[in-house]
């Protein structure tokens, strides 16, 4: 299927919009000088951890437990993110480290 350039540019249009939309919603609906409800606030400090559960969960729903190599790879990365969490307290460098060894691992170790 091709678009026509009408079609393209209602699209671009149609998308920098929505972009916009969730970058200034916010702001409209808590004004600065205004108190956030108790739910806003709630929700900022249980949803982050609740996320990252709820990836690791996603991340090891298909490890083979039962055969080589039991998960190894993965819970040396997890626990390789921890502790880089534990030291730095820095998200990026956590992620990041705990991603790298993954990839060494499976790309050069368990190739």
């Amino acid at each position: 299927m091709r678009l026509d350039p009408g079609q393209s540019a209602i699209i671009i249009l149609m998308v920098a919009l929505g972009v916009q939309l969730t970058r200034w919603l916010p702001f409209l609906l808590f004004p600065e000088k205004k108190e956030l409800p108790q739910v806003v606030l709630y929700l900022g400090k249980v949803l982050p951890a609740a996320m990252m559960g709820l990836l690791v969960v996603y991340c090891l729903k298909h490890v083979t437990w039962l055969s080589s190599p039991h998960g190894a790879l993965e819970v040396l990365a997890i626990l390789t993110v921890v502790l880089l969490h534990r030291w730095k307290e820095n998200v990026l460098l956590s992620i990041g480290g705990g991603t790298a060894l993954y990839m060494l691992l499976v790309q050069v170790v368990f190739a």
